[in-house]
């Protein structure tokens, strides 16, 4: 029996188990401590965090095409986003922001992975889905001009660009084509929260776990890179994690996939489409 690993994708380590021996339990990493407890105890605000002009920290041409999309911005717009945008490194466990904090900024995650999710009353952070960067974290609420939809913390090291929006707006007036980036990455963000709300109500776990590994799967047949945690991709697809291990041993018992160390080899596509359609 294999189980997913509980670590992220990128670690150089694999699970060394033959499909009729029982793995040793995975070394589970410790959950982040939350530098954001003592922070809301010095009374110190989220907002009032040292932020990084963006040339110190070398934002990749890469990292600006998966936030501003193509063609590549030009050489002015660079500038101008560069002037008004600010970088923040935020620790494992650091609260990026709060529901309650007002929105007044775009977030993008630029490197690392930050959760959103609710954090309760006694500081536990209950994960509803995860962000790898390069990515927008939050690029609809600051426009709304109401506080962020949810809250949002560090999974691990991780480094985000903000963008307050009352530079933005005079920036997008000098820039016409800057706004249309922007809608359509915000209606990219919508058909992926539209098609995962689908999922949710009219598949039930198995069927969207099937779903997450086809489109996942660099072919057909092909292998499933695993960049999340375990905890992280059974929130996803809201279900457990004891839940997601049970449903990957099905799928094993079947002879549909293989776990390969932090990988999964899809084994026969066609049967795994199948179980999705009936």
């Amino acid at each position: 029996m294999h189980r997913l690993p509980d670590r992220p994708a990128v670690e150089t380590t694999a699970l060394n188990v033959s499909p009729s021996a029982s793995p040793s339990p995975l070394p589970v990493p410790p959950e982040p401590k939350l530098a954001s407890r003592a922070l809301l105890r010095s009374g110190e605000s989220l907002s009032s965090r040292r932020s990084t002009p963006i040339a110190e920290l070398r934002v990749s041409a890469e990292q600006w095409a998966a936030v501003m999309g193509s063609p590549a911005l030009s050489l002015n717009e660079l500038q101008a986003l560069e002037a008004l945008g600010r970088c923040r490194r935020v620790a494992p466990g650091e609260l990026v922001f709060q529901k309650t904090q007002a929105a007044e900024q775009l977030v993008a995650v630029l490197d690392g992975v930050v959760g959103l999710g609710s954090m309760a009353a006694d500081q536990q952070f209950h994960l509803e889905r995860s962000v790898h960067g390069p990515a927008w974290l939050d690029l609809s609420s600051a426009w709304v001009g109401a506080g962020h939809g949810q809250d949002a913390q560090a999974m691990g090291p991780a480094v985000l660009l903000e963008i307050p929006l009352s530079g933005l707006r005079p920036l997008l007036q000098r820039f016409p084509d800057m706004s249309e980036r922007l809608l359509m990455a915000l209606a990219q963000t919508v058909q992926k929260l539209t098609g995962a709300t689908h999922d949710l109500m009219a598949k039930d776990a198995q069927k969207r776990l099937i779903t997450w590994l086809l489109s996942r799967a660099a072919a057909p047949d092909g292998d499933v890179a695993l960049r999340e945690r375990k905890r992280e991709l059974a929130a996803q697809l809201a279900i457990t994690p004891e839940t997601l291990s049970r449903l990957l041993r099905q799928l094993m018992s079947a002879g549909l996939i293989e776990v390969r160390g932090y990988s999964i080899k899809l084994l026969n596509s066609a049967a795994l489409r199948a179980l999705v359609q009936a």
